[in-house]
């Protein structure tokens, strides 16, 4: 009885033993890049009854954790986050108008929490790119939509470089498109992420 239990005992921590080499062996063979917010741009563009309008978002994080080992890069983890209020369109009023619109109050961050990738392409014309889709969480003013994201992925030695658009639609996350002027400025419900983003 003792040997069975001994045995047994062995046998758990064996496959425990292979279970942490396994995990340490991913741990090791993944890169894990910080994006770099002075070098990263984000913008948002949308349209309005009066003139077309683009934000930047000046203050943005995240980590991103791939492996280039293989034949394609395999990205095991990407989080990304823009501070709601950090978001500026050089015009004071309309600011306060998104920010608003945002909640930001309540919700001061928009984040994208990557689940698992849906697909990565090699780029022909350059042996370090990549065509990514992803798919993850993206919430906006406390409301998670899972959505693909699409991007080029560039791969520079110790640096990683994101590129690529979403667009996406205010209502989708319960936002009212903004108002001004008593109403007479409305703000379209579609509006387009361009992202260029550095990781080191």
């Amino acid at each position: 009885m003792q040997s069975h239990i001994k045995n047994g005992q062995f046998s758990l921590r064996a496959v425990i033993l292979v279970i942490a080499l396994s995990l340490l062996s991913i741990s090791i063979s993944a890169q894990h890049y910080t994006l770099n917010n002075s070098e990263s741009e984000v913008t948002v563009t949308g349209t309005s009854t009066l003139h077309d309008w683009e934000e930047i978002a000046e203050q943005k994080s995240g980590s991103i954790a791939l492996d280039n080992g293989g034949e394609l890069p395999k990205i095991s983890t990407l989080k990304f986050a823009v501070e709601a209020e950090s978001l500026k369109s050089g015009k004071g009023a309309m600011d306060k108008n998104t920010y608003k619109a945002l909640d930001t109050k309540k919700y001061n961050q928009i984040v994208f929490e990557m689940k698992n990738v849906k697909s990565v392409s090699p780029v022909t014309s350059a042996s370090n790119k990549y065509k990514v889709v992803a798919t993850g969480n993206l919430t906006i003013s406390g409301t998670t939509n899972t959505v693909d994201l699409p991007f080029n992925l560039i791969i520079n030695g110790d640096k990683v470089l994101l590129e690529g658009k979403k667009p996406l639609k205010m209502t989708d996350y319960n936002i009212e498109p903004p108002k001004a002027l008593l109403g007479t400025i409305t703000t379209g419900d579609e509006i387009e992420v361009h992202y260029n983003t550095v990781w080191k």
